[in-house]
C-alpha cells in the first residue's frame, strides 16, 4: 500500500472517529482567557477519557501542555506517578489553583466551573452510551495513540495547533503521543457555526474573515489562512501545514 493511500485509509479511519464522538470538540462554546500559568495534561491520544477532556478543552478554546503517557512509555508516566499517585489519566495538573484530580467526568466539570464560571453544557455531559461508543472511535482509529514507539526526545516541547474534532490533526497527535513528544497544544475551535467545513470548503462562501480578536484571528493575521494542524519545531525552526507532511516530518526527525 503506498504511503499516500495508507495515509488516506487512516484519514477516513480519523473522520469515524470524529463522527462517533458526535464531532464535539469542534465548536468553542465559550472562549476564555489564559491562565498565567500552562495547565498540564497527562494524556493518551488514544483513550476514550482522555479525549473527552481534550473535547472540552477545545469547547474552552484552552491551551495546555501535553505530557503524552502511552502504554509502555518511560518519559512522562513515571513524572505522573509522583504527582498523582497512580499511573491513571487522564491525570490534570493546574498550576493556576493547585489542583491535581483524574477522572474525566471530574476534570470537565472542574474546567467549566474554574474557567467559564458556568455547569457544563449539555453536549458535553456524560452519557451512559458514551464509554461504548468511545471504545468504538478508539477501534475506528486502529488503535493509534496508545501504545509507545520508540524514537528520539526533543530538547524542547513542540506546538501544535489543533481541535480535537479534527480528523486530520488527530493522525499528528497520535504520532506526537507514541512517540512521547511533549507539546504545547493550542486549540484553535471553530468560532462560529459559518466556519464548519474544511479549511478550503467552509459553509460560509467567499474570502475567510475569522472573527476579529480572537485567537483564529490572531492566527490568520500571521498565516494568511486558518488550517490545522500547523506544527511549529523550536528545535529545527521547521513551521508546517498538512497532516502528511508533518507525519513525515516527525518520522524522519524523531522516529527509529
Amino acid at each position: 500500500m503506498s504511503n499516500m493511500l495508507s495515509h488516506n485509509v487512516q484519514v477516513l479511519g480519523s473522520v469515524a472517529t470524529s463522527s462517533l464522538t458526535a464531532w464535539r470538540g469542534c465548536l468553542v462554546v465559550r472562549p476564555v482567557p489564559q491562565p498565567d500559568k500552562p495547565i498540564v495534561l497527562y494524556d493518551m491520544e488514544g483513550c476514550p477519557y482522555c479525549r473527552r477532556v481534550r473535547e472540552a478543552l477545545t469547547a474552552l478554546n484552552l491551551d495546555v501542555e501535553i505530557r503524552p503517557c502511552p502504554k509502555g512509555g518511560s518519559v512522562f508516566r513515571a513524572q505522573a506517578e509522583a504527582l498523582g499517585g497512580r499511573q491513571q489519566f487522564p491525570l490534570l495538573a493546574d498550576q493556576n489553583t493547585g489542583t491535581v484530580m483524574y477522572e474525566s467526568e471530574e476534570i470537565i466539570e472542574y474546567l467549566f466551573q474554574q474557567y467559564a464560571g458556568r455547569p457544563v453544557p449539555t453536549y458535553y455531559r456524560r452519557r451512559v452510551w458514551q464509554p461504548v461508543l468511545g471504545s468504538f472511535a478508539s477501534v475506528a482509529s486502529a488503535m493509534r495513540g496508545l501504545r509507545v514507539s520508540q524514537g528520539k526526545r526533543p530538547e524542547q516541547p513542540l506546538h501544535l495547533w489543533s481541535f480535537e474534532g479534527s480528523p486530520f490533526s488527530r493522525l499528528v497527535r497520535e504520532r506526537l503521543c507514541e512517540l512521547e513528544i511533549p507539546y504545547t497544544l493550542h486549540n484553535l475551535g471553530k468560532e462560529h457555526w459559518t466556519e464548519i467545513g474544511p479549511a478550503r470548503q467552509r459553509i460560509k462562501p467567499g474570502p475567510y474573515r475569522p472573527i476579529p480578536g480572537g485567537k483564529r484571528d490572531a492566527f490568520f493575521k500571521k498565516h494568511q489562512r486558518v488550517q490545522v494542524p500547523y506544527l511549529e519545531d523550536p528545535n529545527t525552526g521547521q513551521g508546517l501545514f498538512e497532516s502528511s507532511r508533518i507525519l513525515r516530518y516527525l518520522d524522519s526527525e524523531y522516529g527509529n
